[in-house]
């Protein structure tokens, strides 16, 4: 598989001349996604998917699913139709086999309400965690992990990163972050991963092959 990261919290990933699009929301640019065959919002912030990217997504690529939990299929009703998913669920389209893990965001703050989150495996090797600290239980060969977030401590991530002891990680939600806060917590994300593993930082349009 190919993994390119885009802005923030956004993965295209590439099997067999197949896409699949993980959380377009308002922090990325709109991009081609010509040839995808399913889109997943772990939730239903819009730094996560957003009406406009998906209907536009959906306009290049009728007719493809897009799974997310029910707090996005509340959110996005009317306009967008979500294939509803939580945890222990399974989903096969096209080249990818999709296991979703997790049921809620992390919490924020007690006057903020918490809302659903499943984190999406892809095809037994990546997992995106949307945005909390899910361990899906399995070997993770790679790992998109937040890097920065309103309800994100480093301590806490690192502590996260090491139990599920992935063998590769990348850093993506990053977009509330200073490049020189985004160093400093990558190198703490680094101080786990390394040298058991590896770290890959990926600007916007990179890729990783998986």
């Amino acid at each position: 598989m190919l993994v390119t990261k885009l802005e923030h919290a956004c993965l295209v990933v590439e099997q067999d001349g197949e896409r699949l699009v993980i959380d377009p929301g308002a922090y990325t640019r709109p991009v081609d996604t010509g040839g995808a065959v399913a889109v997943v919002v772990t939730h239903e912030h819009p730094d996560h998917g957003t009406a406009g990217q998906l209907t536009r997504i959906l306009q290049q690529n009728p007719g493809i699913p897009v799974f997310g939990p029910a707090g996005v299929a509340s959110a996005l009703a009317g306009s967008v139709a979500v294939d509803v998913v939580t945890d222990g669920d399974t989903r096969t389209v096209g080249a990818f086999t999709l296991t979703f893990h997790g049921t809620r965001h992390q919490l924020i703050h007690s006057s903020v309400p918490v809302v659903d989150n499943t984190g999406v495996f892809v095809n037994g090797t990546l997992f995106h965690p949307g945005d909390a600290y899910i361990d899906p239980g399995v070997p993770v060969e790679v790992f998109a992990t937040p890097v920065g977030a309103p309800w994100l401590k480093i301590g806490e991530l690192m502590d996260h990163l090491a139990a599920v002891a992935p063998r590769r990680a990348f850093p993506i939600h990053e977009a509330t972050l200073s490049d020189i806060g985004f160093a400093g917590h990558t190198d703490r994300i680094r101080q786990v991963v390394e040298p058991a593993g590896q770290v890959v930082v990926l600007e916007p349009g990179e890729s990783l092959t998986v």
